[in-house]
């Protein structure tokens, strides 16, 4: 599946790395970028999102490519979605469902996998609601009497209940994950969670550190669900190490709500890890979207060692960085080869 991507500059952030980020995403989610249509504008067109000639320029752009599908870079009205496939004549996805069609594929537990219907049918419930309002607005008149506003209401009502549904399921999910927690506070095992921008190399620190062979690949959101497991650290005894989703600039709130759970380790943990990627140019930006997201779900009082994972990408040495405190502040490791991998369980230790 070819597509084109298409972002435009409002003068917010780092445009370049953003629409590089939107690449990652559309491969991860298996289609292939062919080209990328840009441009810049002080606010969205209430109609199109892009302008009537940027519109043009994506309409000939996938004539010339032969691409099937045009990806934006942006969230999109149920509105402007419809009237860009009428103009265009292919599917539109906005960044919201890119993300959301991601994480569908790889969801692995029940709870993973009951977390994405549930964010997905939030998302489609929005769609619903406007998707139909022309026809509500006429109430009836030829050809529009009955089944458009009837059809309309019973799937509502269907997602209703699906909502409903799952939304206990989940809850009686986190139960059991609230008495698993509470049995570990009980041993006081101490309780570390990796937390980072996606890709920045956490489940590959993971594997490293536990050996517990967790899926990792160079692509967003490898990760969806938590795994913890048992490390030994010497003298510090057994502690709990988990691995969690990564974050992303944003991220689709129903996201943020259905992730509440996975991320529900991160607040209780003991420690976090801040994974980093090293090599990349806008770490500092990746770093505070994490933050962002970390004080949303309360996360923000827990201690953080800065784990600059892929120094071997980025031509550092294994490290150890500490305060005037003589607090460990920063470790610097890769993953990938195993170096400074020691350091940090030595950090690790002492901060048990």
């Amino acid at each position: 599946m070819r597509a084109v991507l298409v972002g435009i500059d409002f003068g917010k952030g780092d445009f370049r790395a953003s629409l590089d980020e939107l690449a990652l995403l559309s491969s991860s989610a298996g289609a292939e970028p062919a080209a990328a249509v840009t441009g810049k504008r002080a606010s969205p067109d209430p109609a199109l999102f892009v302008g009537s000639g940027k519109a043009e320029e994506i309409r000939e752009t996938l004539g010339d490519l032969g691409a099937d599908i045009v990806i934006f870079n942006h969230a999109l009205s149920p509105a402007q979605q419809r009237n860009l496939e009428r103009r265009l004549q292919v599917r539109v996805v906005d960044r919201t469902s890119l993300i959301l069609d991601i994480f569908a594929q790889r969801a692995q537990s029940h709870e993973g996998k009951v977390q994405v219907e549930l964010a997905q049918l939030q998302h489609l419930a929005t769609r619903l609601v406007r998707g139909w309002t022309h026809l509500e607005r006429q109430k009836g008149g030829i050809g529009l009497r009955g089944p458009g506003e009837t059809q309309l209401e019973t799937d509502r009502r269907l997602i209703g209940e699906r909502v409903k549904m799952l939304r206990s399921r989940l809850d009686k999910l986190q139960r059991q994950r609230l008495t698993q927690r509470r049995a570990r506070e009980r041993n006081h095992t101490f309780s570390v969670s990796l937390v980072g921008y996606t890709n920045a190399g956490k489940s590959t620190l993971f594997n490293n550190m536990t050996k517990a062979g967790v899926y990792a690949a160079d692509q967003l959101f490898a990760t969806l669900d938590t795994t913890s497991r048992r490390v030994h650290l010497g003298e510090a005894g057994n502690i709990v190490v988990s691995d969690t989703v990564g974050f992303i600039r944003e991220l689709p709130t129903q996201l943020v709500a259905a992730f509440r759970a996975t991320l529900e380790e991160t607040v209780h943990a003991d420690l976090l890890l801040h994974v980093v990627d090293a090599a990349s140019p806008v770490r500092d930006e990746q770093m505070e979207q994490v933050n962002a997201v970390l004080r949303e779900i309360g996360a923000d009082h827990i201690p953080q060692i800065l784990v600059w994972n892929k120094i071997d990408l980025a031509g550092l040495e294994p490290a150890v960085e500490r305060d005037e405190y003589d607090k460990i502040r920063r470790v610097f490791v890769s993953a990938q080869t195993g170096a400074g991998i020691d350091l940090l369980r030595a950090a690790i230790a002492e901060f048990a």
